[in-house]
């Protein structure tokens, strides 16, 4: 029997032009197509003739098993994820599948991670050059990491002035994480540090809104924002969301 194969493949944020030529190889070589039905749809007529199974959410770990059953049989499974499959993605999940039933880089299965722009980079590049400087990404999403965990990094990353990424801000269920997010970082931050909130970034319904973090909370937010805070350094200008690099300390331009 051949050498199975497992593609953890990042599609990008969503538009064709986005993804990588190795991702979009990744998808010709795979004999089955596996993910989340949102993700699956993305890729539209490059799967034709391939078989495809679709999960839905919160069925990750299913994936991840029906890529390693197809892999024992000799074939190349890739298991897809939006964004970097590295990142907030299906590649963390994959490995602990396959650790957890014995797998070794030596044992027959080939795994490769294929990386694509996350979120982050994909909204930051839609609202300037938000991420200048140091940033740090925590997800508002309590599912698998209880909140006070989550508070915590938010305290952190308040004191430590990052321009900070959240991920997952909020859902018809969650609604208050995002209110408490916004309390801790003011602790830190003025109430006109400027906010980035994008949603459906290189998609059909992408939309792109530049406020501040006390004016954040009245505009669109949903599970497909990606919502960008500055650091105390940040500003806005020409409609665009700036953090600096420090050049402008050191040089004259």
């Amino acid at each position: 029997m051949s050498k199975g194969r497992i593609l953890l493949v990042g599609l990008g944020p969503g538009d064709r032009e986005h993804m990588t030529f190795r991702a979009r190889r990744a998808i010709e070589e795979a004999d089955v197509i596996i993910g989340y039905s949102g993700y699956i749809k993305l890729l539209g007529d490059l799967i034709n003739g391939k078989e495809v199974i679709k999960k839905g959410m919160r069925q990750e770990l299913d994936r991840c098993v029906a890529a390693r059953e197809h892999a024992r049989r000799g074939k190349t499974a890739a298991l897809i994820s939006s964004g970097d499959a590295g990142i907030y993605g299906i590649a963390s999940p994959a490995y602990e599948v396959l650790l957890q039933s014995g797998w070794t880089p030596d044992s027959g299965i080939e795994v490769e991670v294929i990386p694509g722009a996350t979120a982050l980079s994909a909204c930051a590049a839609l609202a300037g050059a938000p991420l200048g400087h140091d940033f740090c990404a925590i997800s508002l999403s309590n599912l698998l990491t209880p909140w006070p965990v989550i508070a915590r990094r938010l305290d952190a990353a308040g004191r430590g002035d990052f321009v900070v990424a959240l991920y997952n801000p909020k859902s018809h269920r969650r609604t208050r994480q995002i209110v408490e997010a916004r309390e801790i970082l003011l602790r830190y931050r003025r109430p006109d540090t400027p906010v980035a909130i994008v949603g459906h970034a290189y998609r059909a319904r992408q939309d792109t809104q530049i406020t501040t973090l006390d004016g954040m909370l009245e505009r669109t937010i949903g599970m497909s924002s990606t919502v960008l805070v500055g650091n105390s350094a940040t500003y806005l200008r020409e409609g665009l969301m700036i953090t600096p690099r420090g050049y402008g300390d050191k040089y004259d331009y």
